[in-house]
């Protein structure tokens, strides 16, 4: 993954996530259960946090090129749509199958950061 890519995807997902989460405040609220809403919320605020994640990834990537860090922004894309992208859905639809897809968007994001901790310590 090339930083202008890392870093487009990063600004999309957060402009996305900044949306989602103003619908979720203003035109969810009397539509779902605290508890679904919780679970939409969930999805933003994970989808915000590691879309500044991937966009540090595409910054460094400028300066500083590995696989190390090209797999940790590809494992925080794929993180973020498995994981916030499957909480979506669940509190939308109540499609209760999709519960095992968030914990695969969950190792993703684990995945992610040690990537990000392995390139770290290459680029010393």
């Amino acid at each position: 993954m090339q930083s202008r890519s890392m870093i487009l995807f990063a600004a999309i997902s957060g402009a996305i996530g900044v949306g989602l989460g103003a619908f979720a405040a203003h035109g969810l609220k009397v539509h779902l259960s605290p508890h679904l809403l919780d679970v939409f919320k969930t999805g933003v605020d994970y989808q915000l946090w590691h879309s500044l994640a991937l966009l540090g990834c595409g910054i460094w990537a400028r300066n500083f090129s590995a696989k190390a860090l090209s797999y940790a922004a590809l494992l925080f894309a794929v993180g973020i749509c498995l994981f916030s992208g499957s909480l979506y859905l669940l509190a939308l639809t109540g499609m209760k199958w999709l519960g095992p897809v968030t914990p695969l968007g969950g190792l993703c994001f684990i995945l992610a950061w040690l990537s990000l901790a392995v390139a770290a310590w290459r680029s010393a």
